[in-house]
């Protein structure tokens, strides 16, 4: 708030909603005499004004919501990417007006398939409904499996799984995302280029999709280019600079690169240290920090990213829904996010 506002009062708060004072009071009060329909009309109003109270005022609406906890499966926190995923999945979950939700979020560091699939069968045991990042693995699909048949929905979350049972899946439509960077790479590049693509694990379907689509793009519109066996940093910043370097190495007239998975701070540190940040166009996934450095200093052309608050929002909306219907009335939900594309000049 700038210096000499003044906070929002109720009265204020009334002017916006369109209501009396009294009503006001009612709602801030948790009297029953309100409609539902006016009670939702104050908090809207109090959200647009910054009303003070604005927390007391949803948590009022909520005191006759059911109660569900939702958990969220997210790897590493040291990864810019599910860090913020992580806080857009625990904003949604506030904000969701439907229950009274709380959630749960996990960072795993482990990321073996048995390690993922111990987390999600302990998460079932405090959980109404839960959202994963993993690889695609039968140890997964058994979990998932298992918890299905205690009307306990699994969510997808950024990579889908092959599961049956699964609730849904919400990210990115991968394929498009991995045309798309090929398409760039394509225009910045001379013929005849030799480019390289990165993930982070094979068993990942969105980079397995992302692989698929880059691929299919080069064969159908450059088909001059070179593409090299995929470099696989296992997710991890430290494996990317020594696969990144070694690929530097091995091959010094390499024109381009397409980081599909995890490791980006790495892969850009060694680019960094080779001296290619200015001769070796870059596109990766999603805007963090590191990524946004790589754009502003020239290391990286192109950033694919998730709109991670609609993902976030559109999770959580998931989740609510299947909670509060009985499991044969579970359909599944493939939700695909439009991707957002950062250039140096669009920050």
């Amino acid at each position: 708030m700038e210096i000499g506002m003044r906070r929002p009062n109720m009265s204020a708060l009334a002017k916006e909603a369109g209501v009396g004072l009294s009503t006001v009071d009612r709602v801030l009060n948790g009297r029953a005499d309100v409609r539902e329909e006016t009670a939702r009309r104050v908090l809207d109003a109090a959200e647009r004004i910054g009303f003070y109270a604005t927390p007391l005022l949803r948590q009022r609406l909520k005191a006759d919501l059911p109660q569900r906890t939702f958990a969220f499966l997210l790897q590493q926190k040291s990864t810019a990417f599910y860090k913020l995923l992580g806080e857009a999945l625990q904003k949604a979950t506030d904000e969701c007006a439907l229950v009274r939700s709380k959630a749960v979020i996990e960072f795993m560091d482990d990321l073996t398939p048995g390690a993922i699939a111990e987390t999600l069968l302990r998460m079932g045991r405090i959980a109404d409904g839960v959202a994963v990042v993993a690889a695609d693995h039968p140890n997964v699909t058994a979990a998932i499996e298992t918890l299905s048949s205690k009307s306990i929905p699994v969510v997808a979350l950024i990579s889908d799984l092959t599961a049956a049972s699964r609730a849904g899946y919400a990210g990115l439509d991968n394929r498009k995302v991995g045309r798309t960077a090929a398409w760039f790479l394509s225009n910045m590049l001379p013929a005849n280029s030799t480019v390289s693509i990165f993930v982070g694990s094979h068993r990942y379907l969105c980079q397995e999709a992302c692989e698929s689509g880059f691929r299919s793009y080069l064969r159908e519109s450059a088909p001059d280019f070179v593409l090299i066996d995929p470099v696989a940093t296992l997710e991890r910043d430290e494996y990317a600079f020594e696969a990144t370097l070694n690929l530097l190495r091995q091959r010094p007239g390499i024109n381009g690169l397409y980081i599909a998975g995890g490791g980006i701070e790495g892969v850009l540190k060694a680019v960094r240290e080779a001296g290619r940040e200015r001769t070796l166009p870059i596109v990766g996934h999603d805007l963090t920090e590191t990524t946004a450095r790589g754009l502003i200093d020239g290391t990286l052309k192109i950033v694919l990213s998730h709109p991670i608050d609609a993902i976030a929002k559109g999770t959580v909306e998931l989740l609510v829904e299947r909670s509060l219907q009985p499991q044969t009335g579970w359909q599944y939900a493939h939700q695909n996010y439009p991707m957002q594309i950062f250039s140096p000049e669009s920050l």
